[in-house]
């Protein structure tokens, strides 16, 4: 089978070309709540379940959204369910915010702490990491990890910052180690 990064890429493609500006963050939120539903094995399952018609699959999916879809995306999740292409509405909401991002100058950044970050420390944070990549707005989920000991791990696409107790104890055994 495909890799589903692969197969998501033509969807979100569509659906970004054929939203407009100013409809892309609704777009981005009811995505983003699609895919929070077909990480979960169970749905998963009973969506490729031959015994369920598509239009009982999407009554049922529509079911659960918080807000009554639009036409649009009841007429999108009808497509995904006929070409049996649910299973990558994770990675087509992922790629649909990564574009809406990259047209609007920003990222997603994702930053682990040891203890929480709120107020004037999370925008003093902010502030520096919009520097180093390269005057982008960042937009911040934090996710609060013990291990870490210290400091901080952040994730912007593919690159890593890790300012970590954890990681600099990981480094400091490796360099006595060699």
């Amino acid at each position: 089978m495909a890799d589903i990064a692969t197969i998501a890429r033509p969807y979100a493609e569509a659906l970004f070309a054929s939203a407009k500006p100013s409809d892309l963050d609704v777009w981005s939120k009811q995505l983003e709540e699609l895919a929070a539903f077909f990480e979960n094995k169970e749905l998963l399952a009973l969506a490729n379940n031959p015994k369920l018609s598509t239009n009982d699959l999407v009554t049922l999916v529509e079911g659960l959204l918080k807000t009554k879809p639009s036409e649009a995306l009841a007429n999108f999740l009808k497509l995904l369910a006929n070409n049996h292409r649910l299973v990558a509405l994770p990675e087509i909401s992922t790629q649909f915010s990564a574009m809406k991002n990259k047209s609007e100058g920003a990222a997603e950044a994702l930053i682990t702490s040891a203890f929480p970050l709120e107020g004037s420390a999370l925008t003093d944070l902010l502030k520096s990491l919009k520097k180093h990549f390269g005057g982008k707005d960042l937009r911040p989920t934090v996710i609060v990890d013990p291990n870490l000991i210290g400091g901080v791990h952040i994730q912007v696409g593919d690159e890593v910052l890790d300012g970590s107790i954890k990681a600099r104890l990981a480094q400091m055994q490796t360099n006595l180690s060699a």
